[in-house]
């Protein structure tokens, strides 16, 4: 049998494949017309916000999670498509039928984005450069469409490097060269800082990557608890979490929708309807991944960008959209709020597998089949083609 040697970090090539802009790339390559032009993907205008942005409107300063509004206002020859997920999707297998051929080892980190380990190919691809200069030109050649790719010792230096020199951009950083690399990076650029935890470590007056891994450890671990190693460690360039290939991942911990309506309202009729369609698309998800839940959660935000999160534990695991959507039900009458809402979410957790297997009691059996049919119906002819007629009593 063989066993798996773990390596050290300057044994390892890694590579991070960062596509450019990807909606709205795929969206310029499919339509001649908005090519060189400012294009965002959005939802459904007007209350909606950037998904993602051309590098023409980047240049407005326009950006993802940006409102259509104040996008509208930075660049008034803005265009804006509606977005297809599963024309992306069918894009970034494309792109994944590419990468395989210069690895096995590739974990999706995104719907535009993948690591590749090309430690144990180096026979077939003795420069890394060299098979992500290939890699490149071949996404470029079959898919018109560009990439940026990193190359470091581990995730965390190649996903830095990548973000470097964007679009098309490409940046090898070999193990001796991280302290240099990491030096005078901002902290705001490791992966997993967010703006309050950027703001915590500058009131320590950590502005680099390079200070973070100068800063005495234990101070870390004093601030931030058992996160204080974990960002001691990044700001060294450490990072030993391997690459996990697709179907290898570990299983998820929630299922969750959210939707902005299309106006605040804090009409209960047409709240509790959204409730349904939200609690529905969970439930398919649990589904069709084989998971069921004890817990709902209930995420609402009011007009005044307010939000509150609430949950309760389901009494038996549940993966169907109305017991789902009965207890979101009795979050929201709980939280008795009658401010007008904006945003709702439902999300399910406390997840357990299944197998496909039919109960045996001829209630619960009745049940399934229904499900599966209706899942079957959908699946084929797309969403909520067949559904609870009560959807159709509120907006859509």
């Amino acid at each position: 049998m063989l066993r798996k040697l773990k390596l050290r970090d300057e044994s390892r090539v890694i590579l991070h494949v960062d596509m450019d802009a990807f909606f709205a790339s795929v969206e310029q390559r499919r339509n001649n017309g908005l090519r060189g032009k400012p294009v965002v993907v959005c939802g459904k205008p007007p209350r909606t916000v950037v998904a993602s942005a051309s590098y023409e409107a980047r240049a407005f300063g326009v950006h993802a999670k940006m409102s259509i509004v104040e996008a509208r206002r930075r660049c008034p020859e803005l265009r804006c498509v509606e977005g297809d997920l599963r024309r992306y999707i069918t894009a970034f297998l494309r792109v994944m039928g590419i990468l395989r051929g210069y690895s096995p080892h590739i974990e999706v980190a995104s719907i535009d984005e993948a690591f590749l380990d090309m430690t144990h190919c180096r026979l077939l691809f003795p420069s890394p450069r060299g098979a992500a200069e290939a890699m490149k030109k071949r996404i470029f050649a079959e898919l018109g469409l560009t990439c940026s790719v990193g190359i470091g010792p581990n995730k965390l230096v190649a996903k830095l490097a990548s973000s470097q020199g964007k679009p098309d951009g490409l940046m090898v950083v070999s193990a001796p060269e991280v302290p240099h690399f990491l030096d005078n990076l901002p902290i705001g650029q490791l992966w997993g800082i967010g703006s309050k935890r950027e703001e915590a470590l500058r009131s320590l007056g950590i502005e680099s990557c390079g200070d973070l891994g100068r800063f005495p450890a234990n101070l870390l671990k004093e601030r931030f608890g058992y996160l204080g190693e974990r960002l001691h460690q990044m700001g060294l360039g450490v990072d030993e979490i391997p690459v996990i290939p697709l179907g290898q991942e570990p299983d998820p911990k929630s299922f969750g929708h959210f939707v902005t309506l299309p106006e605040d309202t804090d009409d209960s009729r047409v709240i509790s309807g959204f409730l349904l369609r939200l609690s529905e698309q969970v439930g398919r998800r649990l589904r069709r991944n084989c998971f069921q839940g004890r817990r709902v959660a209930l995420t609402v935000r009011f007009s005044d960008f307010l939000a509150v999160t609430r949950q309760k534990a389901a009494g038996d695991p549940l993966m169907s959209g109305k017991e789902i959507y009965r207890l979101a039900l009795k979050i929201w009458d709980a939280i008795g709020d009658k401010r007008p809402v904006r945003l709702l979410g439902v999300t399910v957790s406390k997840l357990q597998r299944v197998s496909n297997q039919f109960p045996l009691f001829s209630r619960s059996n009745k049940s399934a089949a229904l499900r599966e049919a209706v899942d079957r119906v959908n699946d084929k002819y797309g969403d909520f083609t067949l559904t609870w007629g009560s959807l159709h009593l509120s907006p859509r």
